[in-house]
This record gives structure tokens, sequence and C-alpha cells, in this order.
């Protein structure tokens, strides 16, 4: 068939078990229609299987490749008919690249920050189940922050096979977080700063959620990605500042002059940090957390959103949300200085030189 792209896709096969809620077959017309870039020959899909969006990115960039598992070729980049007679009779074409998935290939995920295997399986009805958690768990960042990475993974992973099955679209969950989101604003303002943190709780599980959807089911789009990072972007100094101003509410308001002094920390501090992060990526292609390992493991609990509502929320089990509040502007300081030293030693390695290569492909060099 053709897509929407040019591309000609060819399925091989037939498979009626059903992935995120949808045929193998819808599966890869979406995968197909979301490549971009020009591209010649076709793609071949045998349908009793299913991978990893990132293999067929990979494919797509290598002409003449063929993923392989035991032998069995999955997905492959073929230039010419001939080639794909020889697969249709299960011959693997004698000059193609084949990559055998058993012997572990390792491939660099740029969007995803990782390093990794991408999955690949045959799919029936046995095996659907724990390939949806691969699928799952396949599109999570290898750098992200501590909570989105240990605290709610399982609790996303129900809610997003929940949302699959319903026929809900990211931007659908997108929304639902957005009110728990302006919920928990109005509620840190008049001080209701633990209903504040449960609204608060539910949209940045639901901002977990809505990505992985839109992943998993190969529905990501342009507008979606602008609502849903444009309000990840702008929400949290609003969080911030309305925490600080519930403070009176409950009789624990900080002296004007500190207040003031704290505020422009978290939000300068935090607007600096994301300055750095994009002259990072301009200067060096790259994003400031995957240079090296100890950047990487930084992100973990650099002041963002998620790390700073964990300090909040240690103030509110000591009942001092105030403390809270000049606990986040200290560790935004501290998180402003690590980005600039992060920076700056990045700059004197490019004087001197040498090459900004994150770790993760210096490991799979």
């Amino acid at each position: 068939m053709q897509t929407k792209n040019g591309v000609t896709l060819l399925l091989h096969g037939e498979n009626d078990t059903l992935i995120w809620g949808m045929t193998n077959a819808e599966r890869g017309r979406r995968l197909v229609e979301k490549l971009q870039g020009n591209i010649s020959g076709s793609l071949w899909i045998n349908l009793a299987y299913v991978f990893d969006p990132q293999w067929i990115s990979y494919v797509h960039d290598n002409p003449g490749s063929v993923l392989t598992i035991g032998g069995v070729p999955i997905l492959a980049h073929l230039r010419n008919e001939i080639e794909a007679e020889e697969l249709a009779a299960k011959r693997i074409p004698t000059d193609a690249r084949v990559m055998e998935y058993r012997d572990g290939p390792r491939i660099h995920n740029h969007a995803l920050r990782k390093l990794e295997t991408p999955f690949a399986r045959e799919l029936t009805p046995a095996t659907v189940k724990d390939i949806e958690r691969q699928s799952y768990f396949g599109a999570y960042k290898g750098v992200t922050d501590i909570l989105t990475k240990y605290l709610w993974p399982e609790l996303a992973l129900i809610l997003t096979r929940f949302a699959a099955r319903i026929g809900m679209t990211p931007n659908m969950v997108t929304g639902i977080g957005a009110i728990g989101c302006i919920a928990a604003t109005f509620l840190f303002y008049y001080g209701y700063f633990w209903s504040g943190m449960a609204a608060g709780f539910v949209f940045m599980v639901l901002d977990t959620v809505d990505g992985k959807l839109a992943r998993c089911t190969i529905t990501s789009s342009f507008w979606g990605n602008i609502f849903d990072h444009g309000l990840d972007l702008v929400h949290p100094p609003f969080w911030w500042v309305a925490w600080a101003i519930g403070l009176g509410a409950v009789g624990l308001a900080l002296p004007e002059d500190q207040l003031r002094l704290a505020l422009i920390v978290i939000l300068g501090g935090y607007v600096l940090q994301r300055i750095i992060e994009g002259i990072f990526i301009r200067a060096f292609g790259q994003h400031i957390h995957v240079w090296r390992p100890m950047d990487s493991w930084f992100r973990l609990i650099t002041a963002r959103r998620n790390p700073n509502m964990v300090l909040l929320f240690v103030s509110m089990v000591f009942g001092r949300p105030d403390i809270g509040l000049i606990a986040v502007a200290w560790w935004t300081l501290i998180s402003l200085a690590v980005h600039l030293v992060q920076l700056m030693q990045a700059w004197l390695v490019k004087m001197r030189g040498g090459q900004i290569v994150s770790w993760l492909e210096q490991e799979q060099g």
C-alpha cells in the first residue's frame, strides 16, 4: 500500500491480535506515516511480529537493512522488487545488511536519550500483554527526573492501557491533566497545600501518560507536542508563586524581603536553567543531561518541577511549607550553579579541540 508520505508499505501475512487497541497492520501503517525525510524503495513488515518504533526509524535510515529473529525476517527496507520477491519466498536478499535481534544490536535513541536494544517479538494473544509492557517502558526516557523514573511508572502503565482501550487520544489526557494543573495552582494560592499536591500529583502522572499513550499508539502530533510541552514549560512558576502567596493564608508568610528574594531565585533560576540547556543544545548538538554519566544522574534531582515537589512534600510532612519554599530556592540556586559549571566545562573541552559526545554514543561505539 502507498502511505500518505509516499512510502510504499508491504505487509506480509495476517494477524488479528490487537496491541494497544489496534491491529498490527494499522500499527505498521501509523509507524510508516510518522517517518520523515526522503526514502527510496519499500518498507516490508512481517505481521506475525511486532517491534519498537525505533527499529523502523533505523531501518528507514539504512536502505537494504533486514531485521531478523532467529533468522526469520520481520522488518526490511527493500530497494527493488527482486528483494520483495525474495522475502515473500522467505529468503533474505543476498546483499542485505542483516541484523539478528538475538545478537543484541544496540541503537542510540536520541529522542528518549538512551542506548538500547529496542524490543522485537512475535505477537500472539499470549504475548500481547507482555509486549505492551515492553512497548510502554521502551517509550520511557533514559534520562529523566526521579519521580517519573521510579515512583509512578506502574500506575502510568495501567492508565495508559485504560486510555488506549477506551480510545482516548493523548490530547484528551493532556486536557484532563491541565485541569489538575490549574486546580493545583488555585489550591496552593489559598493555602490548601495537601489538596493542591493531590491535584498536582494527578497532573504529573497524566503528564507521563499522555506522552506514553502518544508513543505507544503512534498518535503523536505537532499540536499535541506544543500543548503538552508548552504546559510543562509554563506552569511551574505559577505553582511556586501560588505556594508563596498561600503561606499567608495558613499564617506562615515569609518576611517580605525574604519572600521576594526566594521568588527571584526560584523563578530566575528556573528561566536561566532552561536558557543554559538551550545554549548547550545549540552549541553542542545534544542535551546537557546526556553528556556524561554524572550529568544524566544529576537530571534525576535537578531543580525541575518534580524534584521541587519532593522538597515541598517533605516540608508538609513536618508542617512547614514555608521552609519548603526556602529549600526550593536554595536547591534552584545550587542546580543553576551546577548547570553553569557543566556549560563552562563543555566550552573548555571544545576550546581545547575536544568533542562533546554523549556518553551513550560513546558506549554505542
